[in-house]
């Protein structure tokens, strides 16, 4: 079962939380943090894109740029920008797009867990990215980064965080620059943080990463670097958990530089063997499994995989699978989409028209849009112990960083 606890975080002022928030460090890259928290000294961009405040010269992953991190999450502290609780809590954050509302629970997730494969995983971490997350926590002896974890519906866990909500105003209540409301409370009583707790540790068996197997491996390899005594704040690691019935995953998509010197006549034959392939008037986005949008040469085709030309099992099924062994590596030639410099990928919350302007500006060759992977396919490839294709799953909306930070102390 899965053992979570509440936890003394470090958070902002009530009045100054929308300043502080920042959009996740690892979907920027430097000059856009840069320009993202351009006359903001309270963005916590400042912490976790630290190089933003050094020379364009100073190299992302120098250790400067992590004495940089510790020096802006001292100054935030001084400032009175963030203040630690003083008792543990537990933490429950509602994000509202479009209408569409999801509530998570910001908690403590126990390595031990993570290491026992409780906390589930789906998918590789590259080793660059983990020390990247590794010197920045040891540096400034704190995880930034939350884990967006999920967990399978439970009416009663449900019904006792929508309960605190309505009994309580939020703490933070706010929202950004992309229209997404984001609302906290703090659940600061005993019987309750008891209950909640108890329900991931009698009637919950497994917990699963949505997005952050780098941030979570990095915590698991700190702790060990660390080597804290057991039951420290070291033996955890910062987390939200939602439950699956209330996530979204959106496509994610691929774009190509090249088609093998094929012409596109010669590239839309190649797709005939295992796709039924046909053109169609308008930007095309699938509505069920097994169908590809494409856009090639000015044009959008729908493509539909052919019975007989991928498997059922929890990995062969997928739609990211079947256009990788069928189209990427197999017409293509890219082996493995992870490092190879031909692929791009594109969440799906830009939308069609990203693809179809990256083909016509000539930077990219063509596009494929899929139909997003569900939770419940996310659910059996963790439970089987297999591992996902890169870049499978886009969550959104995406989690602030800033809002809550674990500090590895008591």
């Amino acid at each position: 079962m899965a053992h979570i606890q509440p936890f003394r975080a470090l958070r902002p002022l009530k009045q100054l939380a929308a300043h502080v928030a920042s959009r996740p460090y690892d979907v920027l890259n430097t000059a856009e943090a840069r320009q993202e928290a351009a006359g903001n000294p309270d963005s916590f961009l400042h912490i976790t894109k630290s190089e933003i405040d050094l020379d364009n010269s100073v190299d992302p992953h120098s250790q400067a740029v992590y004495d940089k991190a510790r020096e802006n999450l001292l100054d935030f502290r001084q400032r009175g920008v963030l203040f630690r609780e003083e008792d543990p809590c537990f933490y429950i954050y509602t994000l509202i797009m479009e209408g569409r509302s999801q509530t998570g629970l910001v908690c403590a997730s126990s390595l031990d867990d993570y290491d026992n494969n409780i906390i589930r995983k789906h998918e590789l971490t590259r080793p660059d990215k983990e020390l990247d997350r590794i010197m920045h926590m040891k540096t400034i002896r704190a995880q930034t980064g939350n884990v967006f974890l999920a967990y399978r519906a439970h009416d009663r866990l449900n019904k006792e965080l929508e309960d605190w909500k309505s009994a309580h105003h939020p703490e933070y209540d706010f929202t950004t620059a992309d229209r997404i409301q984001h609302l906290v409370w703090v659940v600061n009583d005993k019987a309750t943080l008891d209950r909640i707790a108890g329900y991931f540790q009698k009637e919950i068996p497994f917990t699963y990463i949505a997005d952050g197997h780098h941030r979570a491996a990095s915590a698991a390899k700190v702790r060990t670097s660390l080597g804290g005594e057991p039951g420290t704040e070291t033996d955890y690691f910062l987390t939200t958990l939602f439950p699956s019935n209330q996530l979204r995953i959106l496509d994610y998509n691929r774009l190509v530089k090249d088609i093998q010197g094929m012409s596109e006549e010669e590239f839309l034959g190649s797709l005939e063997k295992d796709f039924l392939v046909g053109k169609v008037d308008s930007a095309f986005h699938p509505d069920q499994f097994h169908e590809f949008g494409m856009y090639l040469g000015g044009s959008w085709y729908k493509l539909v995989a052919r019975e007989g030309t991928f498997s059922h099992d929890p990995i062969g099924i997928l739609d990211v699978t079947i256009l990788q062994n069928n189209i990427l590596d197999k017409i293509l030639a890219i082996r493995d989409p992870r490092t190879d410099s031909r692929i791009d990928f594109v969440g799906g919350i830009r939308g069609l028209a990203e693809l179809q302007k990256r083909v016509d500006s000539g930077e990219m060759k063509a596009a494929f849009n899929l139909y997003p992977v569900s939770i419940d396919q996310l659910f059996d490839i963790a439970d089987t112990g297999h591992i996902m294709p890169p870049k499978s799953t886009w969550f959104e909306p995406k989690l602030r960083d800033g809002l809550f930070t674990h500090l590895l102390d008591q």
